[in-house]
Parts: C-alpha cells; structure tokens; sequence
C-alpha cells in the first residue's frame, strides 16, 4: 500500500499535468483567436513562444491594453478566454518579443501583404479598455518613457525642438502603419526588459534627445539605467492611433499617446504623455533620431 509521501507525489504530480494541459489549451485557444484577427500567423501548437508572444502584443498595441507581452488576466479576458478554476501562472514574454517585432517579423509583414492572412481586424473602443484621450497637452521637459513630471526645482526650462515642415501625411511605403505599431509595441517593451537599457539599441549613434541636441548613446544609457532605479515597476498602454509625418529627408514622425503607470515601493505616478519619435530607416530597420514628448494636462503624480 502506497505510503502518505508517495499518495501526496502522486496527487501534487497529477495537479502539475492539469495546470500544463490547460495553459497549453489556452495558448492554443489565444493563437487560434489571434491568426482570425491577422495578429499570428503560425499554428495553433500550444507553445508559448517567441511568435506567439508578438502576437499577444500586437493585440495589446491594437486594443489599448497594457503593453507586456504576456497573456496576463486582462488579454485573457479581452481575448474572451474563460478562467480556469485553479489558473497557472501566465506565460512570461519570451526572450526575444521585442526584437522580432521591431524587426517587422518580416514572415509575418510578407504574408499580410500577400494576403496570405486577413489583415488586422481594427480596434472599436469598447475593446480598447483603459483608453484615454488628452484634449489639451502642454509642452514639458520629461524623462524618457514616459515618466511623470519632475519637481519643479529639478525641472530644467524645456528647450523646444525646431519644427521640420512636413511634405507628406503618409508613412513610407516600406514602413506602413502595422510595422509602425509593431516598431512602437518593440521600444515600449524593451523598456520592461530585464536586461536595463534594452531600448539603447533602438537609438542611433546622435540622437535629438527631449530638447538636447547632438547626445550620444552612453548620456542615453545612463539615463535609462537611473531611471530604471527610480521606477523599477513600470506599466504602458497605447492609448490611441499613430499620428505618422513624412519630414523632409525621408524621415517618420510617429506621435502617439502613451499612459503610464510606475511604482517604487509606496511611491506611485500614473499619467499620459503624447509621445513623438523621429524615426529614419538604417538597411531593412528604422532607428531613432530623435525623441521627445509633452504630458497631457490632468496626468495624476
């Protein structure tokens, strides 16, 4: 007769099999809802990797949830999953997520293109939840990622860029509004990176960096690694569409309205900023040239 140690193995292993099946169950009912909406375009396997994982965020990109890269609760629900009784823990972003999509995940692109799969389905805004709208923003020398405002003693005069007229309203024809969302969701995300400073390589070598002229890479780095200190629990949602420019020199204009919220033990700030990338293409990629924003009126702190 089996002894008390061997019954308890057995019932902790069994509960283990039906926590693995389900997540697998799940994921394979995540990826068969997302290659419906255009967002995924592998097969329903159950694993939750790197294909996956850019799928899930495109869908949050797209759906004004928190940007994570994970199928935490909210996707879940958002995706119309139903819970199970006992629910494992949610899949974390596989390595990897953000790179694929700034890439363009170029399978993905291609076979949209091709129609191979159905375009993205547009988001309505009763499926974009947490959506804000700024109706009046003022301009505002800020940290990057959206962080909230600085005490006003710590607060430099902000030095507002030069304007570029602007030739065109539309992105690049091998830059389109999905690769552009993609693009944003990537730098949105290497900004959660464990690895701190991710987003470093989204910049290129001299950047226009919130009114600062000409600064190099390494003033960058060090200023997301402070920052990183300072907020070290960071959520972001895309609360809204892509404002896209064409500057003189070929360059993008991507604005777009960024929430936030960050912690650091009992410190908290939540808010909203609008967002504004220059982006210039660099081979088969973009990178940033420059980057600022304003924060809207109203933002909590």
């Amino acid at each position: 007769m089996p002894d008390m140690k061997q019954l308890l193995f057995c019932f902790l292993a069994l509960g283990m099999c039906v926590g693995v099946a389900w997540a697998d169950e799940n994921v394979k009912a995540v990826q068969s809802r997302l290659k419906k909406d255009g967002l995924y375009r592998g097969q329903a396997s159950g694993e939750y990797d790197s294909e996956t994982a850019a799928a899930v965020t495109r869908f949050q990109i797209r759906n004004g949830l928190a940007i994570t890269g994970k199928l935490d609760a909210e996707t879940a629900r958002a995706l119309g999953l139903a819970a199970a009784k006992t629910e494992p823990a949610e899949p974390a972003p596989v390595s990897g997520t953000w790179q694929r999509l700034r890439n363009g995940d170029m399978e993905f692109l291609q076979d949209l293109n091709k129609g191979t799969i159905p375009p993205p389905k547009a988001p309505t805004p009763q499926n974009s939840p947490g959506r804000v709208v700024a109706s009046r923003v003022a301009k505002a020398r800020v940290e990057p990622h959206a962080p909230p405002p600085r005490l006003p003693e710590d607060m430099p005069p902000a030095t507002p860029a030069t304007p570029v007229p602007a030739t065109s309203s539309a992105p690049a024809p091998d830059f389109g509004s999905e690769r552009l969302r993609d693009y944003v969701g990537a730098f949105v995300l290497a900004g959660l990176d464990p690895k701190v400073g991710a987003e470093l390589e989204f910049f290129a070598d001299r950047v226009d960096y919130f009114g600062e002229r000409n600064v190099g890479r390494e003033k960058i780095r060090r200023d997301l690694v402070r920052y990183d200190r300072l907020w070290p629990d960071r959520r972001f949602w895309l609360a809204g569409g892509l404002e896209v420019e064409r500057e003189a020199g070929g360059k993008l204009q991507v604005t777009f309205p960024l929430r936030y919220e960050l912690r650091h033990g009992s410190r908290h700030a939540a808010g909203m900023v609008r967002k504004t990338l220059v982006l210039r293409e660099a081979g088969n990629d973009l990178e940033i040239v420059a980057v600022n924003e304003t924060k809207a009126r109203g933002a909590r702190r």
